[in-house]
C-alpha cells in the first residue's frame, strides 16, 4: 500500500515538473511588401523566451532594437547557432540598438528574454522588436 502510495506521489510529481517547462515560442518576423521593417509586438512572463526567426542574406545590415519593459533583453544567432551553445552574434537590452553586417545567408534568430532576477518573480515582459535589413 506505501509504495503505490509513493509511485503515485512521485509520478504526480514528475508530471507537474514537466508541465513547469519554460516555454520558447517561435514567431517569424514578415516584412511588409517593400519594406525593409517589421515592428512586432509580443509578451512573456518568467523565464518563457520568444524566438523572432528571419531569412537574410550575407553583406546584408541587420539593425534590431527594442522597447517596452525595462525587462526586455535580446541576443541575435547567426543560422544554425542554437542559443544556449553557441555565442550569440550580439546583444542588448531597452533603450539599446544592434547594428552589423551579416556574415552568413541564413535564417537569424533573435531571441527575446529577462534576466534570471525578474524571470525568477514571473514578471510579464510586454515588448516591440524593431528590426530591419538593409
Amino acid at each position: 500500500m506505501k509504495r503505490s502510495i509513493m509511485v503515485a506521489l512521485l509520478t504526480l510529481a514528475m508530471a507537474t515538473g514537466a508541465q513547469a517547462a519554460d516555454k520558447v515560442t517561435t514567431v517569424p518576423v514578415q516584412f511588409a511588401k517593400g519594406a525593409h521593417s517589421a515592428q512586432i509586438k509580443g509578451t512573456f512572463a518568467g523565464y518563457d523566451t520568444i524566438n523572432y526567426t528571419l531569412v537574410a542574406k550575407a553583406g546584408q545590415t541587420m539593425t534590431v532594437g527594442i522597447s517596452g519593459s525595462s525587462n526586455a533583453n535580446f541576443n541575435v544567432f547567426a543560422p544554425g547557432a542554437v542559443p544556449g551553445q553557441a555565442e550569440a552574434l550580439s546583444s542588448g537590452a531597452v533603450g539599446e540598438q544592434w547594428q552589423g553586417k551579416l556574415p552568413a545567408s541564413g535564417k537569424y534568430l533573435i531571441q527575446v528574454y529577462q534576466m534570471r532576477a525578474t524571470a525568477r518573480r514571473g514578471e510579464q515582459v510586454p515588448h516591440t522588436l524593431s528590426v530591419s535589413i538593409q
